[in-house]
């Protein structure tokens, strides 16, 4: 996501959503399907789940660093998580199922005041929300952290669990259509943390400094976690 100052800006893409409504029996049996071959296909370990409070909003911040990061927090999160979701998966019967397990599109690249109003909204029903910072897969050393999660974070006041996911990009490189099986990965929750930082939560340089502390958490999360062996 681009900077929300500017998210009043028109959008210069077709604008993709879910036409799916939120099926809770559908993100359930994901979740235990998906964590199952997870498991089963990958050596998965997952550790202290603990730090996601068990009610109230949180804001799940992961690197980005494999396409398996999105499904498997999805996956094995101690409670259901909504996912900011890249928008060219909403298409066809996939916009359906990304509405009935919850995702919200982001239109990459361009401002997306929707997807921002979207996360607020769960976020204010006491909902968890899931949010890959880097904006798109990279090396996942969080070098940098765009605006949107740092708006969210000021906006709703929820608090922030740093996510360290290690081994997805070796697990599953781009081109190949199938992990290595039983290849190592490890998803680590961190401490939960809120934003200190003064200034209104819609001007620019209150948000850029709130990105920057979101980001050395992070760094810092990633740094104190250890990649599978």
């Amino acid at each position: 996501m681009t900077a929300p100052a500017a998210a009043a800006a028109a959008p210069t893409t077709p604008r993709r959503r879910a036409t799916g409504t939120v099926r809770p029996w559908v993100i359930r049996g994901v979740r235990i399907v998906g964590t199952g071959l997870a498991r089963t296909v990958l050596r998965l370990r997952v550790e202290d789940a603990q730090h996601v409070p068990a009610t109230g909003p949180v804001l799940l911040a992961g690197n980005h660093s494999g396409i398996l990061d999105g499904p498997l927090v999805f996956f094995v999160s101690p409670r259901p998580a909504s996912l900011l979701t890249k928008s060219e998966v909403f298409v066809g019967f996939w916009a359906r199922c990304c509405g009935w397990l919850g995702l919200i599109p982001v239109h990459r690249g361009q401002p997306d005041r929707a997807a921002l109003q979207a996360g607020l909204a769960h976020l204010a029903a006491g909902g968890a929300l899931g949010v890959f910072p880097e904006g798109t897969r990279g090396t996942g050393s969080m070098e940098q952290v765009a605006d949107g999660l740092a708006y969210l974070a000021l906006r709703s006041g929820a608090a922030i669990v740093p996510i360290a996911v290690h081994g997805t990009g070796a697990a599953l490189p781009r081109g190949r259509r199938f992990p290595h099986l039983r290849s190592p990965v490890c998803v680590v929750f961190g401490r939960p943390f809120h934003l200190d930082v003064a200034g209104s939560p819609r001007a620019r340089s209150t948000v850029r400094t709130a990105a920057e502390q979101i980001r050395l958490a992070l760094v810092d999360h990633l740094r104190r976690t250890q990649p599978p062996a």
